[in-house]
């Protein structure tokens, strides 16, 4: 597990959501994505754009760049 995955599944489990609710809290937002999804950039198979890292990292409480920091496809 690599620190993009470690810092993304830690923030999400202390504040008790799912991917699930990360995926609806960004649909909520206006950045429409699926969970599936959601799981891609959580495990680091798949980046986002800027707009949905933000959106991410403001529902986490993290820095959007560190989707950025790391390598992902």
């Amino acid at each position: 597990m690599n620190l993009l995955q470690q810092t993304l599944k830690a923030a999400r489990e202390q504040k008790d959501l799912s991917q699930q609710e990360i995926a609806n809290q960004c649909t909520e937002k206006g950045k429409k994505i699926s969970r599936q999804f959601y799981s891609m950039i959580e495990n680091g198979d798949r980046r986002p754009s800027v707009d949905v890292a933000k959106t991410v990292a403001e529902i986490l409480g993290v820095e959007w760049t560190l989707f950025f920091e790391h390598k992902s496809n």
